[in-house]
Parts: structure tokens; C-alpha cells; sequence
């Protein structure tokens, strides 16, 4: 008899903790998100220091004992050459003015694509982009496109386009250690961010797909493409 009894409370017990798992769970992730959307805010006035794609490299290279030498200076938007600022929009996000976070259209071509068989092109928009290289670093999972998902409009509507394109231009990876525009025109034309001439913009903005692989000097066709496309809006 008191067997039986025992079994009710058991489960009762599971279910109670079950309970506090999961409401302490949503807790932590309400939590987590609010301070993602602090730092939204507080970067509408305040540069980053770091993000998490920067955490990452270095914590890839203390694993793998190999040497790391970062180099990243935040400056002014209007430090860095209007080339520079078209080539990465032509290249990253041609609606980047037109969205609001999303580009729906390129979202739907992307799915399109995947359906015919293969990708061919990216859908994620600068102001995602963004998102990811502060919070989440170069992973890919469901839970991170949702949580990018959910802080996308915050990002819009806290900092505003010119101050999205400011922080993705100061933070974007450019090659190995290499972080943000002026970093990418010194070590790569041994010139100032402001003082970077078109075409050598272009080949800037084509190796950031894959800025650890890509060096400027070998992106003549999808530099030209960029170079069109700037061209084709009066950039």
C-alpha cells in the first residue's frame, strides 16, 4: 500500500521539477535576450570592444597554440571612403536602404534555390550580419537564427541604418586578425580607410563571404561585378 502511494508522489515530484526546469529556463533566456538588447542600445552611443566572432578567433587560436595578432581600430563612418561604404552595401546587401532588418525578397530566392537543388546565393541582410558578428560568432543552428531573428528589428530601431553600417564596417572580419575597414585598407593597400579608391574597394568587399580564404588581389571577376553594381545605382 504505501508502495502506491509512493509512485503518485515520485511522479508528482518529476512534474514539480519538470516545472521549475523550465520556468527558470525561460527566465535565463528572457534574461539573456534583454542584456543582447542592452548592448543593441548602449551601442547606438558606444563602440564595441569586441565581439564575438573576435572571442572566437582568439579562442580558436589559444586552442590550436597558433599565433594571433589582432588588429582593430573603431573609427568615424565618415572616415571611410564612400567606395568603400557602396562597394560593401553592393556587395553584402543591395536593399540595405530599402529593408527593414529583412530582405524578403532575397529570403525568398534563397529558399527557391534550396529547393532547385543547391544555394547559390545568400539572403542575410547587414543588419543580420551584424547581429551575428556580435553575439553569436560564425556558428550555425536553428536557436541562433532564432534569437538573431528577434534582435534584427531592436537593431533597426535603436541604431538606425547609418549607425549599423558604422559598427558593421568598424567590427567585420577581413582576414586573420584583420577587423573593420581601416584595419582591412592599411594591411591590405597600406593606405587609411578614407583615402581607398573604387576599385580597390570592390576587392575589398569581395572577399568578405570569406575573408579567411579570399585575398583582394585574386577577385577580378566578383570585384567587376561589384564595380557593375555600384555603377548600375549611380554609386
Amino acid at each position: 500500500m504505501t508502495e502506491r502511494l509512493d509512485i503518485p508522489s515520485k511522479t508528482l515530484l518529476r512534474k514539480g521539477f519538470l516545472r521549475s526546469f523550465v520556468r527558470w529556463l525561460v527566465i535565463g533566456v528572457v534574461l539573456v535576450w534583454s542584456l543582447a538588447a542592452l548592448i543593441l542600445l548602449a551601442s547606438r552611443w558606444i563602440d564595441p570592444p569586441t565581439t564575438a566572432v573576435h572571442m572566437q578567433r582568439r579562442l580558436q587560436s589559444w586552442i590550436h597554440h597558433t599565433a594571433y595578432h589582432e588588429r582593430y581600430k573603431f573609427i568615424p563612418l565618415s572616415q571611410i571612403s564612400p567606395d568603400l561604404q557602396h562597394a560593401v552595401i553592393s556587395a553584402e546587401d543591395a536593399r540595405f536602404y530599402q529593408h527593414h532588418g529583412f530582405d524578403w525578397d532575397q529570403i525568398q530566392i534563397a529558399a527557391e534555390d534550396d529547393l532547385e537543388g543547391g544555394r547559390t546565393r545568400g539572403a542575410s541582410t547587414i543588419t543580420q550580419q551584424l547581429v551575428k558578428n556580435l553575439f553569436f560568432g560564425t556558428g550555425r543552428s536553428i536557436l541562433r537564427k532564432g534569437a538573431e531573428f528577434t534582435l534584427v528589428p531592436v537593431a533597426e530601431l535603436v541604431l538606425g541604418k547609418r549607425r549599423i553600417l558604422e559598427i558593421y564596417l568598424n567590427v567585420v572580419e577581413w582576414g586573420p586578425g584583420i577587423y573593420g575597414a581601416d584595419s582591412a585598407c592599411r594591411y591590405y593597400d597600406g593606405t587609411a580607410a578614407r583615402s581607398v579608391g573604387r576599385e580597390q574597394a570592390a576587392r575589398l568587399a569581395a572577399i568578405l563571404p570569406a575573408p579567411l580564404k579570399r585575398r583582394p588581389e585574386r577577385m577580378n571577376r566578383y570585384s567587376a561585378l561589384i564595380l557593375e553594381r555600384m555603377r548600375q545605382v549611380g554609386w
